[in-house]
């Protein structure tokens, strides 16, 4: 059985223009790869009449325990403007020993490190004791309602044990090697509107201005601080993304006024007690100023935190042995699907350098590709001991 070359590898897959929602043919590429290594490979289509459909992909090879799984994603955000790109983005290319394409660190380079990485390790332990398996989706850079959180249902009904997963986002800031996160802080987006009475602008005693109310809300939900983190977590943040009115004339009053915020919170908070934090302020704002008020939430998963067990250990150790570097536990940086796993396996995140990721000229140094290769496959080694 032939080794798989990630960096070869990495070049196929970015070449596959998927942009969340779309798949373009990443999924069933992957999947043939993965049969010709012996898995057995289950191609997931999730939809539902208020999204697009999804294709995910969960392989297995070896029926034993412990399972060892590896979690990514095959989509990837838009390009953006092509002309401001020095290569196509979808057609990778190597310049100064970096590989440059959309989702060359975010993240289908690290997919192709982890494959490589099994067929390396395959090679020298065709009998070993144990499985492996990959959970990959095309949908973790959307909306993540037909993806990962669909296929941890799906394995739960089917009673597939996951005994510890790695998942493979871009975790370091600048050198490979620095971060390893275990947790996550959770994500909580509101939309709220506000509701006055509209007219002219001369007679504001006449009328009720919303927009007075909704800079009173903002103002007093800026100046709330949830908390001042702890030892595992950074303080909770609250950010105003968005502050709409529909008014292009100058003289007249509008009727209504909205505002998009986002919440990312540590483990002092769920979205339910924060949901009942914000809906008390704007009752009691809107009721002072006899507004009315309708508030939409989503919820993309709460804080959570994997205790540093054996096998995080063990993977630190290796991470530190070929890069040098000592990484440090964190749960910085926004959500990922480790949000959904860690519901049925504990998981650590581990990837290449994150500092151009969604960035134009998007770029992995090979050197990475090799080490991160060479870490993933010291870590089946001493997982399957």
């Amino acid at each position: 059985m032939p080794s798989i070359d990630e960096l070869k590898l990495a070049k196929e897959l970015i070449s596959f223009p998927s942009v969340t929602p779309k798949d373009a043919g990443a999924i069933n590429f992957l999947s043939k790869r993965l049969r010709s290594l012996g898995f057995r490979c289950k191609i997931l289509e999730f939809k539902d009449k208020n999204s697009k459909p999804i294709k995910n992909l969960y392989a297995r090879l070896g029926t034993k325990q412990p399972n060892l799984c590896y979690a990514g994603h095959t989509d990837v955000v838009p390009p953006g403007n092509t002309k401001d790109w020095t290569v196509n983005p979808f057609r990778p290319t190597v310049k100064k020993d970096h590989l440059i394409g959309r989702g060359a660190n975010d993240m289908k380079s690290s997919i192709a490190c982890f494959v490589s990485a099994v067929s390396k390790f395959l090679k020298s332990n065709p009998k070993f004791n144990g499985s492996i398996s990959f959970l990959v989706t095309g949908d973790e850079e959307g909306y993540a309602i037909n993806g990962t959180k669909k296929v941890v249902e799906y394995l739960k009904r089917k009673k597939e044990k996951i005994n510890f997963c790695i998942v493979g986002e871009p975790t370091n800031p600048n050198k490979l090697g620095e971060m390893i996160k275990i947790g996550r802080r959770g994500s909580l987006t509101g939309k709220m509107e506000i509701f006055g009475t509209q007219g002219h602008v001369a007679y504001p005693q006449l009328l009720n201005n919303p927009i007075n109310t909704l800079v009173n809300i903002c103002k007093k939900l800026k100046e709330k601080k949830l908390d001042k983190g702890n030892k595992d977590f950074q303080p909770s943040n609250l950010e105003f993304t968005r502050i709409f009115v529909d008014n292009k004339a100058h003289n007249v009053i509008p009727a209504k006024a909205k505002a998009q915020f986002n919440i990312r919170y540590n483990n002092y908070h769920t979205a339910v007690s924060l949901k009942r934090k914000i809906n008390s302020i704007v009752r009691n704002l809107c009721k002072k100023s006899k507004c009315k008020y309708k508030i939409e939430y989503l919820a993309n998963g709460d804080a959570f935190l994997t205790k540093p067990n054996r096998t995080i250990y063990m993977a630190k150790k290796i991470i530190k042995k070929i890069t040098k570097i000592n990484p440090k536990f964190s749960t910085t940086g926004g959500t990922s699907d480790a949000r959904f796993i860690k519901k049925i396996s504990p998981c650590l995140e581990f990837g290449l350098v994150n500092k151009t990721m969604h960035k134009v000229d998007e770029c992995v140094s090979i050197t990475d590709l090799r080490k991160l290769t060479d870490i993933y496959k010291n870590i089946l080694i001493e997982y399957f001991k």
